[in-house]
This record gives C-alpha cells, structure tokens and sequence, in this order.
C-alpha cells in the first residue's frame, strides 16, 4: 500500500471510530472538511509583531495558492500562557492540511517573504513553540462558516474544547450537538463558525468547536438565552446524555481576530 493510501484509508477509520458509526457514502469523511489548529506560544517583546507579520506577508498568501481558505488567525485574549496567537487552516482533504508545509518549503515566494520568521536563528527565535491538532468537521457542520460581513463592534470569538472521560462519551457528546444541538444555538443568536472532532491532538478524546459575537454583551446574552431554552433543557436530560458525566473538562479561551484574519 502506497504511503498515502495509507494516510487517507488511517484517517477514515480514525474519522468511523469518532462517530461511533459506520458512515454512508454521502457522509464519509471526502465531504467533510479538515482542520489544523495551530497554537503559537510567544513571549512579550518582537516575537508577537514578528509572527503577526509572517502570517500577514507570507504564510495566509501561501496556504490561500494551496487551496486553503478562509484561514483564521487569532489573538488570544483570555486564557493560559498569554501571548499566544492561533490559526485555523480549514481544507478539503487531511493530507492537503497535514502536508502544507512540505510544500510551503518548495514555494520560493513564500520562502522570500517568511525569511524573517522562518529562518531566524536560534539566539533570536520567532515563538517559544507550536502545538497543532487535526480536526475532522462534524456530520451536521461539514463546512466552516465565515462570520457575515459587516458586524458591528469589535468582532470576539470564542473556542471551546470539551473533553471526555471515555470514547464512548465522546461519541455521545458530538451526537449532541447533530441531534439538536446545533439548532438551539442558532435559535440562541450564536454565530456558529466550525465544529471539530480531533483527530491527532492533546487531551484525546475532545472536540473543538468557534462561535463569534459583537462583543461581551452578546456572548453573555446568547448564553444566558442557550441555557434557559426548553429545547435545551429537554435534551440535556435525555437519559442517553444525562446518566453520566459526558464532558470532563472545558476549555473556553476568548480570541479577538487579527487584521490578516479570513474569518
């Protein structure tokens, strides 16, 4: 078997054991996007400046001629190890994200516009270090959605991971949000931007998944409308969803996007 035969047959099944299901043709993982999550932690000092810059000139310009895009970049504004900045890569196949920058390393335009961040040497380096996860969109949410044009105020997102005790309370909780879930947000005022079940990453089993708002107020109003909707109530105390604990931990870091960002 050639190694990327390998690659795409490892991830389908890797993407079948999240759902807990085996999936029909109009819902394998082809017709699902993929996403890398990259996190880069910084220090105070030219670091921040250096990689709003790299993204900015060379690498946004670069992944959009691969073929990815919308790409989201992030500051991180509330939450652990400040600065760190984040950047959602969506793309129509794994080995078109996992593989970027091999091919970034052959694109002499990207190479001549990175050189400052992407060669600096190690006395003066560009970020203290990069965490990535691999994300496979939800059946229900197979496509990002870019926030609409136009919004008022300054834009906030947030990201929130949820982690679970087990495989099988993984699976129960992403069957949340496609059966249900999904729609009370909406009906909340949500903006909903992507949902992810991770593949290759820390703290496994987890989802990740972006909403944005104007501003602080919005996000209090649309949580506060989420948590008081019957439709919620009733599904949170489905007895398939409620006889235990499903999510272990959350994650719910605040972000504010970049001039570069796409979304």
């Amino acid at each position: 078997m050639h190694r990327r035969d390998f690659l795409s047959s490892g991830l389908a099944l890797s993407a079948t054991a999240a759902t807990g299901a085996v999936m029909p043709p109009s819902q394998t993982p082809a017709t699902r996007e993929f996403y890398e999550l990259r996190r880069y932690h910084l220090s105070n000092g030219p670091q921040p400046a250096l990689a709003e810059a790299f993204f900015t000139k060379a690498l946004i310009p670069a992944l959009n001629r691969l073929g990815l895009a919308p790409v989201g970049a992030f500051r991180l504004d509330v939450g652990p190890e400040t600065p760190s900045f984040y950047l959602l890569i969506p793309g129509p196949s794994a080995e078109t994200v996992i593989t970027a920058d091999l091919r970034l390393a052959n694109d002499q335009e990207f190479l001549a516009a990175a050189h400052p961040f992407w060669a600096a040497p190690a006395t003066a380096p560009p970020f203290l270090r990069v965490e990535s996860s691999l994300l496979l969109a939800f059946e229900g949410w197979p496509k990002l959605i870019p926030p609409k044009q136009g919004t008022t105020g300054k834009r906030l997102f947030q990201l929130r991971t949820y982690e679970s005790p087990s495989p099988a309370a993984h699976i129960r909780k992403v069957e949340m949000f496609n059966h249900g879930e999904f729609d009370i947000f909406a009906k909340s005022g949500f903006g909903q931007v992507f949902y992810g079940d991770t593949l290759i990453g820390a703290h496994l089993p987890n989802l990740t998944y972006l909403l944005v708002f104007n501003d602080q107020a919005d996000l209090d109003a649309c949580w506060n409308r989420f948590r008081t909707d019957p439709a919620w109530a009733r599904l949170s105390h489905d007895p398939r969803y409620s006889y235990e604990e499903i999510v272990s931990n959350i994650t719910n870091l605040i972000l504010s996007p970049l001039p570069c960002s796409q979304i």
